[in-house]
C-alpha cells in the first residue's frame, strides 16, 4: 500500500475519497491545544478545503527546544514519499476529526484538517525510518515539527493519556499505554527489546504512528507499528547530537 507501511509504519493514507466540507474547531481559544495523541494530517491534494488524498498520524509528545522554539514529535516514516524522499518542509494540520478507540476505530474517511487553526506546523528533520521488515538502515523513526506558537498551545492531556516527565522504557511485564488519533487509549505489557528498540503488545493501528507510549505519566517512546516503539531517551539524544530545532528537547507543559 505504502512505501511506510510496508516498513512497518502506521500512517495512514486516503486517496480519491469525496469528503463533506471541513468543520472548523469549535473551541473558542484562539490558540489549539496540542499534546502527545493529537491527531495531524498532512500530505494533502489538491487542497486543504477539498481533500481527496491525504495521510494521518499522531504527535509523540509537544516540548520546547534549547532556542525556546515550540516543537512537536512524531514518526519519520509519516514524512518519506513512495519514492525514499524525507519531506522537510511539509505543512502540518491538526485532524479534526474525533479520536477512535480499539472497538471502534476513527474512520480514516472522516479525518480532515483544522482549517480554523490552519497549518500548526512544518517539518524541520526526518530520521532514519524504523525499515524493520527490510534492508534499508535502521532508524529511531523520528520527524521534528516546529509548531506555530500563534496557533496552538501545549496541552499534557490528550484523551486518555497524560504526560508530565520522560523517561526510559520500564522492565519487561510491565503495563504500558498509548494514545493514538486512530485508535486511542490502548494497553500492554512490555516484551523486550529489539536492537535500538521496545517491543510491547499494545495495540495500534494506521493512523496511530507516532502515538506517545507512557507507563502512568511518564513519556518513554514513540510507537511505530508492530508493536514497536523508539525510546523517548534515544530520540532525544539524537536531536541533542544532530543540533537544529529540537536539540535540548523537554517537555512544555
Amino acid at each position: 500500500m505504502l512505501r511506510a507501511l510496508r516498513a512497518l509504519g502506521l500512517a495512514a493514507l486516503l486517496a480519491v475519497v469525496p469528503l463533506a466540507a471541513a468543520t472548523p474547531s469549535a473551541s473558542a481559544d484562539a490558540r489549539t491545544a496540542v499534546g502527545g495523541g493529537t491527531g495531524l494530517i498532512f500530505r494533502i491534494s489538491p487542497t486543504p478545503e477539498a481533500p481527496t488524498s491525504y495521510q494521518i498520524c499522531t504527535l509523540t509528545a509537544v516540548g520546547r527546544d534549547t532556542a525556546g522554539n515550540l516543537v512537536g514529535l512524531t514518526n519519520a516514516h509519516c514524512f518519506i514519499d513512495d519514492k525514499g524522499n524525507k519531506l522537510v518542509g511539509e505543512k502540518v494540520y491538526r485532524d479534526s476529526s474525533p479520536a477512535g478507540t480499539a472497538a471502534a476505530p476513527a474512520p480514516l474517511t472522516d479525518s480532515r484538517p483544522d482549517l480554523e487553526a490552519g497549518v500548526i506546523g512544518t517539518v524541520t528533520y526526518v530520521s532514519t525510518p524504523n525499515n524493520l521488515l527490510n534492508t534499508g538502515p535502521k532508524g529511531l523513526d523520528y520527524a521534528v515539527i516546529k509548531l506555530d506558537e500563534s496557533r496552538v498551545a501545549p496541552t499534557a492531556t490528550v484523551g486518555g493519556v497524560t504526560i508530565s516527565s520522560i523517561g526510559a522504557p520500564p522492565a519487561n511485564g510491565v503495563r504500558m499505554c498509548k494514545e493514538g488519533h486512530r485508535t486511542g487509549l490502548t494497553c500492554g505489557i512490555k516484551l523486550g527489546t529489539n536492537g535500538m528498540w521496545f517491543t510491547h503488545l499494545i495495540w495500534t493501528n494506521g493512523g496511530d504512528s507516532g502515538s506517545p507510549v507512557v507507563v502512568g505519566q511518564t513519556l518513554v517512546g514513540n510507537a511505530w507499528g508492530a508493536q514497536h516503539s523508539s525510546p523517548i531517551l534515544s530520540i532525544i539524544a539524537e536531536m541533542n547530537a544532530n543540533g537544529g530545532v529540537g536539540a535540548g528537547f523537554h517537555l512544555a507543559t
